[in-house]
């Protein structure tokens, strides 16, 4: 089981998040402690202020006293609800927070059920609690967690995990609800620079985001809409204003979340094992199809946006291990698009020899580079030099020396 803990001053935040879990029928409140219900037995966001606000001292000086705890069982773990709401009040326990007020709720957004704990830092007198090597704290809280209900340890497949969640399939039914699921889970769990990148990731799970823009009252107006696709990428059924799915995936919060997304990719130079592991593939596959198979065997999905002619102008990678979507481009010249075109068109030649003779000629007793066209010439020559780390440029025999022709020894005469 896999613990979140993140400390923020937003109360409201916190709360609104997950009440709107709550009212969009994609959660429920399993619990709460020293909190007071409303007269009709449901939990107001006004209400549960209000009750906060009763232990929060007038002249509170931290500055960052609301926690939010998520905590989150291995996908293969099946747990009743009686069971995470003990679960939720015998960490809140152990890690100091057992005589606070909190709110336990349960999100059934994705297919692997979790939970998350609203509560605040400080108790009734105004003393912060004791949040000493809290995270150390609180794994060793999940490994006894793990034991005693037989869990599943989730701790060290976390990195690795990719959103549990299964494509749209709008002849299933209730579109909006399973769009409003993989978008959100989707937009939550991976990085994109551009809304093309976004729109790539989405189309893998037969989505498809369209911006909309516009003006209401003399004023430009921004929007996205979604809508399911069959695996042809074709639209299927009434698309939906992102409005109707949740103001996470929203234009605006896209925005936000690009530019974050934009920070954390440098920082953290998560392209690198995208680009690393593509090259390989790149150096070993002989065609595009096997190209696609063995990237997808190392984690990573590959689009490619292709003319009527059939020519390759965008290339986009989706790499599930770091949970990063990056075109070609951003990975360097090599991957540019032109490569992958000149690239494939030069592997579909060699192919389709008609004859084991044909292929023999093409694979025997000469540089392979010298006989592909000039751009796919150039392809294959700039991967060789960036996989090996030296010099991009083919052999070239008009460079090589001419053996010194020996001198004829002049006769004397006599």
């Amino acid at each position: 089981m896999v613990a979140k803990i993140s400390v923020g001053s937003s109360l409201f935040g916190a709360l609104s998040y997950n009440q709107n879990k709550v009212d969009e029928e994609q959660g429920k409140v399993l619990l709460s402690n020293r909190m007071f219900e409303s007269e009709d037995g449901n939990f107001s966001i006004r209400r549960c202020m209000e009750c906060f606000d009763m232990h929060l001292p007038a002249d509170l000086k931290t500055e960052k006293p609301i926690i939010h705890i998520s905590l989150n069982p291995h996908p293969d773990d099946v747990l009743s609800d009686s069971q995470l709401a003990d679960i939720a009040k015998e960490y809140m326990d152990k890690l100091g927070y057992g005589n606070q007020p909190y709110m336990v709720y349960k999100h059934e957004d994705i297919a692997r059920h979790h939970i998350h704990i609203v509560s605040i830092r400080v108790d009734d007198t105004g003393k912060k609690i004791n949040d000493k090597f809290e995270h150390i704290r609180s794994k060793q809280i999940t490994r006894e967690l793990e034991q005693k209900y037989g869990l599943h340890p989730a701790e060290k497949k976390q990195a690795a995990e990719r959103p549990e969640l299964k494509k749209v399939d709008y002849r299933a039914g209730d579109v909006k609800h399973q769009l409003s699921n993989t978008v959100k889970a989707l937009a939550g769990a991976y990085r994109f620079q551009s809304f093309t990148e976004y729109k790539a990731l989405l189309s893998i799970y037969n989505v498809q985001a369209e911006e909309v823009k516009g003006e209401v009252n003399g004023k430009p107006y921004n929007g996205i809409v979604y809508s399911a696709t069959n695996d042809k990428g074709e639209k299927q059924g009434n698309p939906f204003k992102s409005s109707s799915l949740g103001k996470s995936v929203g234009y605006e919060a896209i925005q936000r979340h690009i530019k974050k997304s934009a920070k954390d990719i440098q920082d953290k130079n998560l392209k690198e094992r995208t680009r690393r592991t593509v090259g390989t593939v790149m150096k070993s596959a002989r065609n595009r199809e096997q190209f696609i198979t063995d990237l997808k065997g190392k984690g990573i999905d590959v689009l490619f946006r292709q003319n009527d002619t059939g020519r390759i102008y965008g290339v986009t990678f989706i790499d599930h291990e770091s949970r990063t979507v990056l075109n070609g481009s951003r990975l360097g010249k090599d991957f540019s698009a032109n490569v992958f075109n000149d690239l494939f068109t030069g592997s579909r030649t060699l192919a389709t020899g008609n004859s084991k003779a044909e292929m023999q000629e093409h694979t025997q007793g000469y540089n392979p580079i010298g006989h592909l066209s000039e751009g796919t010439g150039k392809a294959v020559a700039g991967l060789f030099g960036l996989l090996s780390g030296g010099n991009d440029t083919p052999p070239d025999n008009s460079q090589v020396p001419q053996p010194k022709k020996k001198k004829k020894k002049k006769q004397k005469r006599i």
